[in-house]
């Protein structure tokens, strides 16, 4: 599930390139946004979105759901589990499949109403429908508060186009191992990509907040960001109530803030649209760099590079 939520519009981008492509000779003016509505490529954008996300509910139906049983729609209250860092990948999520969802129809020549509307929601619209698969499974549930984080992460986006018409405060990524997948590689992954979208211990979610933004004006390169991150360690299961004597040993449970230097890769200046289309894609990511961690918030680390 974590795969599909993560990159679904990375490969809507993908099959767009191509269709579009293949109709366009100039590599450069493809990736351009239209200056006016393109019905082409408006259609282009729609019928993928479409595709793709129809046949990754599908997918998910029959890969993730099939093997357990269904039952009445229902909730369950999950807002403990894994010290929130789910719920803050759900914010990120939404927030970024939302964002693509925007700009790929910016790139169509579409309104900017029908950007926020239509483009925007996708994030919201896309994780509500897996909600409701897992309010009919028996193994899981509806879960309001990932209601909320995905509701949060498109009302993130969407309020700074109203408010700055520009993102000024972008959720970021970052992964590194550790020690608690060995306990139980089945759940938190037994590779390294596994690792990557199950391992809660090893991901922090960051606020990337782009400091010239919010002074106009100064003297401080457009690029550089200021970012505060979230992360938790110490969980082998997603309650603590959960564990039991068979995940040995038995961590303790801690959370933890980060300070740090990032870049916003869409604030560097270049001429080529299909750079800015890189930039924008991977601005999803946190750059590593200086790091002060602070560790249940009294106990203060610095790491030279963060990742």
């Amino acid at each position: 599930e974590k795969i599909v939520l993560k990159f679904s519009l990375h490969f809507i981008f993908l099959i767009t390139f191509q269709m579009g492509y293949s109709q366009n000779n100039s590599f450069e003016s493809f990736f351009k946004p239209s200056d006016s509505l393109n019905l082409k490529r408006q259609n282009t954008v729609i019928i993928s979105e479409a595709v793709l996300a129809t046949g990754t509910l599908i997918g998910l139906s029959q890969a993730w759901y099939a093997d357990y049983p269904k039952s009445d729609f229902h909730f369950i209250n999950d807002n403990s589990d894994w010290l929130q860092m789910d719920k803050f990948g759900h914010v990120f999520t939404s927030y970024h499949l939302g964002r693509f969802g925007a700009e790929m129809l910016q790139w169509s020549g579409a309104n900017k109403k029908n950007q926020l509307l239509y483009g925007a929601g996708l994030g919201f619209a896309f994780l509500t429908a897996v909600e409701v698969f897992d309010g009919y499974s028996s193994q899981w549930g509806a879960s309001s508060g990932d209601i909320i984080a995905n509701a949060s992460g498109t009302a993130l986006y969407v309020s700074q186009e109203l408010i700055w018409k520009e993102q000024r405060i972008t959720p970021k990524f970052s992964f590194h191992t550790t020690k608690y997948a060995g306990y139980r590689p089945e759940v938190l992954g037994s590779s390294y990509t596994e690792q990557i979208l199950k391992d809660y211990n090893g991901q922090t979610y960051w606020l990337s907040v782009n400091l010239h933004s919010f002074a106009k004006g100064s003297k401080i390169p457009k690029w550089l960001n200021v970012a505060l991150g979230y992360g938790a360690e110490g969980m082998i299961t997603g309650n603590k109530e959960n564990t039991t004597t068979t995940y040995t040993p038995n961590p303790q449970r801690f959370k933890q803030l980060y300070l740090s230097l990032d870049v916003d890769l869409t604030k560097i200046e270049t001429n080529s649209h299909f750079l800015k289309t890189i930039f924008s894609v991977f601005n999803s990511v946190k750059i590593p760099a200086p790091t002060i961690k602070f560790v249940q918030f009294n106990d203060i680390k610095y790491h030279f590079i963060y990742f």
